[in-house]
């Protein structure tokens, strides 16, 4: 028997273990569900599992990590399937652990402004049902209207809102946690200050799922805003697109987003999603979305009136200004579906690059000249408010990055800009399988062996999502 069809058998002996835990209509060993968790959004990667799980609840998932555990059975967490680096891949086979069917929203807690979730929920989701008694929960990726809340803690996930309110991070509060050894734990408190010992909620996030499974999640909530202004302005040049960025924060501004799209990444999404909202013409190099919130509209026209006159230093053009609902609308759906379109055009490596915003200008610079020395068209949209910048390449022959000595050149020579302009790799999609081979760019050795350390503290047999971020 062959080494794969071995460790397969290992795996499907404990199948009946498994279905009596959560039942049987809850494992999956049919070509067709494990093909359905073999991908994810990123490049074109593909590997099967062995088994897929849909546990309900913290204790299953208990159960599960016990028999993984003793069995040395490789478990990979999977949320919608919406990430962009890899993480939620089952490259070792092993077990999926689905986490769809855990998706209640278990307690807004008006009264302290929280809100108690499973992992399954779906971003948008949440965003509405605390929206309807007026509160606000602000990171907002792309994807929100699929991707779950789960996925977006093991990513510490951001979106246009960041640049005013945070990410992730900044409103989780506790964490109900399945360890790989099948304990279950909560990091911290339902409290706004803690120092109480380590800060083993903020570890969990951005963890990718390598540390233990999050089966509950604690929310910081705000009030939401009453009013919004949107505007988008058209700019000659990419860099003094860039430039504009940075003169905003420091005249005193703080959109709640600031949004930089490319022209020829607005030409692609613009025919994808059959709209005419935003003129496309030759003179155009770039587009800057941006919108002001709060509670006083006269207060908020002051503010986005003066933006368009700091904008004119800058060689913009003529500002258009979203009259209703229905045009900001289109404007954040031409936005949002950016990503879908390059990638479907054939931009289908993805880079999550973040600077310090004033050195926006030199990156996109440098992308451009990197592109022409390494044979590579690129497009670059992204969170420019917080200076991180999605850059889609497209590369003849070379459909993925991982493994592609056809790609990794460009990439180190990118991510080697990226170090020298004070930034790093990832800003939000994080490391998971694409962008472990260029860790050391910006980490020393010992740097990661303090990760792999607390890696094992929690993993000792490396079970748990294994592969992802660095090896063992």
């Amino acid at each position: 028997m062959a080494v794969a069809e071995a460790e397969k058998s290992k795996f499907l002996v404990h199948l009946a273990e498994f279905k009596k835990i959560v039942g049987d209509a809850y494992v999956f060993t049919d070509e067709e569900s494990l093909d359905h968790y073999a991908h994810d959004e990123t490049e074109n990667l593909h590997f099967l599992p062995d088994i897929v799980i849909k546990p309900r609840t913290a204790a299953e998932i208990s159960s599960i990590m016990k028999i993984c555990n003793a069995n040395r059975i490789p478990v990979t967490p999977r949320g919608a399937g919406t990430g962009l680096s890899g993480g939620a891949l089952p490259q070792l086979g092993g077990v999926l652990i689905s986490f769809e069917r855990m998706n209640s929203i278990l307690e807004i807690d008006e009264r302290n402004l929280q809100v108690t979730v499973e992992p399954g929920v779906i971003t948008e989701v949440l965003q509405n049902a605390v929206k309807e008694k007026g509160l606000f929960y602000p990171p907002d990726p792309s994807s929100r209207g699929s991707c779950f809340i789960g996925g977006n803690i093991a990513e510490n996930s951001g979106g246009p809102k960041a640049v005013k309110y945070g990410v992730v991070k900044d409103y989780v509060l506790n964490l109900e946690v399945v360890l790989a050894n099948g304990e279950i734990m909560w990091t911290g408190a339902n409290v706004l200050k803690n120092s109480t010992g380590y800060n083993l909620t903020q570890l969990m996030v951005g963890s990718e799922g390598i540390l233990g499974l999050v089966t509950k999640i604690v929310l910081k909530l705000l009030p939401h805003p009453k009013h919004d202004l949107l505007m988008l302005v058209p700019f000659k040049d990419l860099e003094k697109a860039g430039e504009a960025v940075s003169a905003i924060f420091r005249a005193g501004f703080t959109p709640s987003a600031l949004e930089l799209v490319e022209i020829d990444a607005l030409k692609i999404v613009s025919s994808f999603v059959d709209s005419s909202v935003v003129p496309v013409t030759d003179e155009t190099a770039a587009h800057l979305i941006i919108e002001v919130d709060g509670n006083h509209p006269d207060a908020l026209m002051n503010e986005i009136e003066a933006i368009a006159e700091l904008l004119t230093q800058y060689d913009c053009g003529e500002v258009f200004f979203a009259d209703d609902a229905q045009q900001k609308a289109e404007l954040w759906k031409l936005r949002r579906r950016t990503a879908e379109a390059v990638k479907l055009a054939g931009y289908t490596i993805e880079e999550d690059t973040v600077v310090p915003r004033a050195e926006l200008p030199a990156l996109i610079k440098g992308v451009k000249e990197l592109g022409k020395q390494y044979d590579f068209k690129a497009v670059c949209y992204g969170h420019a408010g917080d200076g991180n910048l999605h850059i889609r390449i497209r590369k003849e022959g070379s459909i993925y990055s991982l493994n592609n000595p056809e790609v990794i050149p460009a990439l180190k020579a990118l991510f080697a800009l990226v170090k020298s302009l004070g930034g790093t790799i990832s800003g939000e999609h994080g490391i998971g399988l694409i962008q472990k081979e260029y860790m050391d760019v910006v980490f020393k050795p010992g740097d990661i062996e303090i990760m792999r350390a607390i890696k094992k503290a929690f993993d000792p047999n490396n079970i748990l999502n294994s592969g992802k971020i660095f090896d063992l």
